[in-house]
């Protein structure tokens, strides 16, 4: 599969050309990577108006995802997300736009909220166990349809979420096209799906718009993401995506990133659907000789190691800190959980260090698991999450935000999930939460 973006940009820096433009370093070899780092100079085309080599490349991933078209992102998957809920709530003139949306949400989903000034239907599961996950079938969808006072613009979800649960993509986007309502999915964390025998793809099971972030299960450096529409979605999507991304959009697109996302197309051509089957098989061997460790790990998508650590008797923090000393680095880790992310790209060594580490950890008796590490499902919003975000802030200590009301959500990130959506009102259960969550300051609206 042809590079254009790569091949570009590498003839430009072996022409010695003198660089009287962006950026500052003028090529010259100060990090190692400036020859290749360009600005969108004659012929390396303009990325929200691309009609040339980004458009090529563009159309590439398109074939490879078997969509309507797949617009890059330097900016990951926030700016996908952003620029997705824009494609469906700015259409919607006759009632002030609605999204029902799974609580599970990434905080870039809140601010999104905020810029657009819609409102937003939150979706609970009936059981959860962790503020990542939010377990929602396709019924449950539609019971919220038909009880709702009017139709939203689109159903949000997201999936895979962070502890590796896929959602009913096929059945949810069938009752959202029962209603003639398009599905829009958080996929940042699956790309690699569509490449799985068969597809586990969002847009292979039937979304009209999802977004991927490539560097998070491919090799494309980080900021590299995709905004996928659907060739059954609404054809004005495409003809409106690059306005709707530029809206939210940097002028000045990372090239080096564009050229990673260039030459992951020719990666996944090159046979990398049988490199991921042969590789979640060798998976299967580890996560079997794990379990015979005692330390068996949750059912997920393929390319997620996550254990409920309170099962073995640790904290998911206790066990990201003994993986540590032999040199393994994990993914997220707190109170209750530790996710590991894998790829083809893992080496030997790291399999045998994963498995050396674990043996070295004795399982212990299993901890009764807390009950306050879920949000509540009667939260009431006090303003809307525009009027909240954009209203004056104070960061108070967290014990002492009983009954204020939330500003910019206050999540780490990982997982930058918020435990209190901005407007609501802080309770005395969600105080508990944060503190749970490592908390200690939380931003409210000043009174």
């Amino acid at each position: 599969m042809k590079t254009p973006i790569f091949d570009f940009v590498r003839r430009y820096a072996d022409t010695d050309v003198s660089r009287f433009h962006m950026p500052g370093h003028k090529g010259q070899n100060i990090l190692g990577c400036e020859a290749l780092d360009i600005t969108e100079i004659n012929g390396a085309d303009v990325l929200y108006a691309a009609d040339g080599i980004i458009a090529e490349s563009e159309q590439n991933a398109s074939d490879l995802f078997d969509t309507a078209h797949s617009f890059y992102s330097t900016e990951g998957s926030s700016l996908a997300i952003k620029a997705m809920l824009g494609l469906v709530t700015t259409t919607r003139k006759e009632k002030k736009p609605l999204i029902l949306a799974a609580r599970n949400v990434h905080k870039a989903f809140i601010y999104a909220c905020a810029l657009l000034d819609f409102d937003v239907e939150w979706l609970y599961p009936k059981e959860n166990e962790h503020l990542c996950s939010c377990h929602v079938s396709a019924c449950e969808v539609e019971q919220k349809l038909k009880v709702l006072p009017y139709l939203p613009a689109a159903v949000y979800l997201t999936s895979p979420d962070y502890l590796g649960q896929i959602a009913d993509i096929k059945g949810i986007a069938a009752v959202c096209h029962k209603y003639g309502i398009p599905l829009l999915v958080d996929n940042a964390h699956g790309a690699y799906l569509q490449f799985l025998k068969p597809s586990m793809h969002p847009i292979a099971l039937g979304a009209d718009l999802c977004c991927d972030s490539a560097h998070k299960t491919f090799p494309v450096l980080t900021g590299g993401a995709y905004l996928h529409i659907s060739k059954e979605a609404d054809p004005t999507y495409c003809e409106n995506a690059r306005n709707m991304l530029a809206t939210f959009a940097s002028t000045s697109p990372s090239y080096l990133t564009l050229q990673s996302l260039d030459l992951c197309n020719r990666y996944l051509a090159d046979g990398y659907s049988e490199k991921l089957q042969a590789y979640v098989k060798e998976l299967s061997q580890i996560k079997k000789r794990l379990a015979d460790l005692g330390f068996e790990a949750e059912k997920t998508e393929p390319l997620k190691l996550v254990w409920n650590a309170k099962k073995v008797g640790y904290t998911g923090v206790e066990l990201a800190d003994a993986l540590r000393t032999f040199r393994i680095e994990a993914e997220f880790a707190d109170a209750d959980y530790l996710v590991l992310m894998v790829t083809p790209e893992m080496r030997t060594i790291d399999h045998e260090r994963l498995l050396s580490a674990f043996a070295s950890i004795e399982p212990r008796k299993a901890i009764a698991a807390e009950k306050l590490s879920t949000v509540e499902t009667d939260s009431k919003p006090a303003l809307s999450i525009r009027r909240a975000i954009f209203a004056p802030h104070e960061m108070i200590p967290t014990e002492m935000a009983n009954g204020r009301v939330c500003a910019s959500p206050t999540v780490s990130c990982p997982p930058a999930i918020p435990i209190v959506i901005s407007g609501e009102v802080i309770t005395k259960h969600e105080i508990c939460l944060l503190k749970h969550y490592g908390i200690q300051e939380v931003e409210v609206v000043k009174e």
